[in-house]
């Protein structure tokens, strides 16, 4: 029993670690905090770990950007889906719709 709440306790915490990466990447990338948080929580659960890496490692961003500004540099790494995920995240986290 005890190997049984050891594994579930380290399943849920590495979901947390890319969430976690993904978010303050978000945050560095000039989104604002509240809005990169429910980006991340929703991102984490559609795209691979590979393309959360790339967008949590987007470059620091030199002042607070805008959604469009960011959805373009998300563009620039060519890769549709992470594009797409990141576009509709955006949308329903902007207008509330996401929870």
């Amino acid at each position: 029993m005890r190997s049984a709440s050891f594994l579930l306790l380290l399943a849920l915490s590495a979901c947390a670690v890319p969430e976690d990466r993904l978010r303050t990447g978000l945050v560095n990338a000039g989104l604002p905090r509240p809005l990169a948080a429910c980006m991340a929580e929703r991102m984490v659960d559609r795209l691979s770990l590979a393309q959360l890496l790339r967008i949590a490692d987007l470059p620091r961003a030199r002042e607070t950007e805008s959604v469009e500004r960011f959805l373009r540099r998300v563009r620039a790494l060519g890769d549709p889906e992470i594009l797409s995920v990141t576009t509709s995240s955006a949308a329903l986290c902007a207008t509330g719709l996401a929870r």
